[in-house]
C-alpha cells in the first residue's frame, strides 16, 4: 500500500496544517473574549488532524490496506479521470449508471474500488473527490482537509451542550472533542468522519430551531443537509437520532407545564405522541432508509449478526446469543446488546493494540457509570435523566444506538468504529449527571 503515497504526502500536509491552524487562531481570537470555550478550539482541531494522520499511518503500515485506502484510491481515480475526460467524469461522479462507469477507467487513471453498486460508500467518494483534487492526489493532505471539515460538526455539538450547561466546558471538551475512539475513527477518510459530523450539525440545528425557537431558515437547511448525509451513508443512525430528537422536543414541552398534576398527567401522553410521531416519520421514509426500513430491519439484524460471527473474522468476535426476528426476541437481548455497544471491548476482550486502547476507554466509562448508579441509588439515576430534556435526549440516542450496534455487530473491529456516534452523547450525559448530583448535594465528586 505504501506505493500509493507520493512526495506530496511529505510536502503538502505541513503547509495545509499551518493554514488550518492559522484560520483557527483567527476564529479563536475573534470569539474568545465573549465565548471562553474557544480556548479549546485550536487544540480540538489539532487533535482531529493528528487523528486523521494516525488513521492513515495505521492503515498503510499496520493493516496494509483497508477502507480508508480504498476511499483514497477510488477518489484519486476519479480526479485522474477528470483530467482525462470531463464528460465521463461528470457522468461517473454525478450519474447513476452502475453498469458503465467502471469502464471509464484504465491504467492511467487507476481503477475505483467503490462505485454505484455500493451507494453508501460511493456517496463518501463523491464527497472526497473535491477534497482529493485540492490535495493534488495526496492521501495525507486530503486527510487533513477531511478532518477540518469533520471538525465543524463536532464543534457545533460541543456548543450545543454548552448552551444548556455552560459551566461544563472542560467536561464537554473531553466528551466531544477528545475521546480517543472518536478522534481516531472519526477524523480521516472514512464514513464515520462525515456521519459523526452530520450528527453534530443535525443536533445543533434541531436544538436552536425547535428548542430555542430561533426560526431561521439556515437551521432548517443545516438539518436537511445533515439528515441527507446521514441517510446517504449510514441510514441506521437516523433510527436513533430522529426519535430521540422528537422525544427531546416533547419533554421540553412537558417541562414548561407549571402545574405538577397536569405535568404528571401530560407526560405519558406527550412522550407517547413523540415516540409515535418518530415511528410514523421513519415508516414514511422507507424508500430513503432502503435496507433499514422498519418492516425489514429486524430480519436484517438477525442476518448481519449471524454473518459477523463467521470464522473469517479471525476470532475477533463476540456473541450475545442467537435471537429471532421478532420484537420479543430482540427485546430479550437488549441488556446484553446495550452493554456490548457501550462497554466492549473490555480488558478481557483484548486481542491487539487497537482493542487495548479502546478497552481502557470503555473501562473508564463502565466504572463511571457504576459509580453514578451507586451515588444516585439506581432509580435516581433514571429519574434525573427523565427530568432534564437534553439529558433525556443524549441518553435515549446513545442507549438506542448502542442497542442497535450491539445487536447487529458481533465483530470487535467493526464495533470500536461503528459505536463512535454514541460516545460524545453518552459521555456528555454522564458528566451532566455528575454535575446535577454535585449541584443537588453541594459536593464535589472526584471521578
Amino acid at each position: 500500500m505504501r506505493e500509493n503515497l507520493s512526495v506530496f504526502d511529505l510536502l503538502l500536509p505541513p503547509i495545509y496544517i499551518l493554514i488550518a491552524l492559522f484560520v483557527a487562531y483567527v476564529i479563536k481570537k475573534k470569539h474568545i473574549k465573549t465565548q471562553p470555550e474557544y480556548r479549546y478550539f485550536i487544540s480540538g482541531l489539532l487533535v482531529k488532524i493528528i487523528g486523521a494522520i494516525c488513521l492513515g499511518l495505521v492503515y498503510f503500515y499496520y493493516y496494509d490496506g483497508g477502507d480508508t485506502v480504498n476511499y483514497f484510491e477510488t477518489s484519486r481515480a476519479y480526479v485522474n479521470l477528470f483530467f482525462k475526460n470531463q464528460a465521463d467524469f461528470m457522468d461517473g461522479w454525478l450519474g447513476f449508471d452502475m453498469h458503465t462507469d467502471y469502464f471509464y477507467f484504465d491504467e492511467t487513471t487507476g481503477y475505483p474500488v467503490y462505485h454505484h453498486r455500493d451507494p453508501n460508500s460511493f456517496f463518501v467518494v463523491r464527497l472526497l473527490i473535491p477534497l482529493m483534487a485540492l490535495s493534488f492526489n495526496s492521501y495525507f493532505t486530503c486527510a487533513v482537509l477531511t478532518a477540518c471539515i469533520a471538525y465543524t460538526g463536532i464543534w457545533k455539538l460541543y456548543k450545543t451542550f454548552l448552551e444548556e450547561f455552560p459551566m461544563l466546558q472542560k467536561e464537554f471538551a473531553i466528551a466531544v472533542l477528545f475521546i480517543p475512539s472518536c478522534v481516531f475513527w472519526g477524523s480521516g477518510l472514512m464514513k464515520d468522519s462525515f456521519t459523526l459530523s452530520a450528527v453534530g450539525w443535525f443536533t445543533y440545528a434541531f436544538y436552536f430551531y425547535f428548542i430555542k425557537k430561533r426560526r431561521r431558515i439556515m437551521f432548517v437547511v443545516e438539518m436537511l443537509v445533515a439528515a441527507f448525509i446521514i441517510l446517504s451513508i449510514k441510514p441506521y443512525i437516523f433510527f436513533a437520532l430522529l426519535p430521540g430528537a422528537i422525544l427531546w422536543l416533547s419533554n421540553q414541552q412537558i417541562k414548561k407545564i407549571n402545574n405538577s398534576t397536569l405535568r404528571f398527567l401530560a407526560t405519558p401522553v406527550l412522550l407517547a405522541f413523540g415516540g409515535g410521531l418518530g415511528y410514523l416519520v421513519l415508516n414514511q421514509m422507507g424508500g430513503a432508509l432502503g435496507l433499514y426500513k422498519i418492516d425489514s430491519v429486524l430480519d436484517r439484524a438477525v442476518i448481519v449478526q449471524q454473518d459477523m460471527k463467521a470464522d473469517y473474522y479471525g476470532g475477533k468476535t463476540f456473541d450475545i446469543g442467537t435471537f429471532d426476528a421478532s420484537v420479543a426476541g430482540i427485546a430479550l437481548k437488549a441488556p446484553m446488546a446495550i452493554f456490548a455497544g457501550i462497554f466492549r471491548p473490555g480488558i478481557w476482550d483484548v486481542r491487539n493494540v487497537v482493542m487495548f486502547v479502546s478497552s481502557l476507554e470503555n473501562t473508564y466509562l463502565l466504572l463511571l457509570t457504576i459509580f453514578l448508579l451507586i451515588k444516585l441509588k439506581f432509580f435516581g439515576f433514571f429519574s434525573m435523566i427523565r427530568k432534564n430534556p437534553l439529558l433525556l435526549f443524549v441518553m435515549l440516542f446513545s442507549l438506542f444506538f448502542a442497542f442497535s450496534v450491539g445487536l447487529t455487530v458481533a465483530n470487535f473491529g467493526s464495533l470500536v468504529r461503528l459505536r463512535i456516534p454514541e460516545l460524545p452523547f453518552f459521555v456528555g450525559g454522564l458528566f451532566i449527571l455528575r454535575h446535577l448530583y454535585e449541584q443537588k448535594h453541594n459536593v464535589k465528586l472526584r471521578f
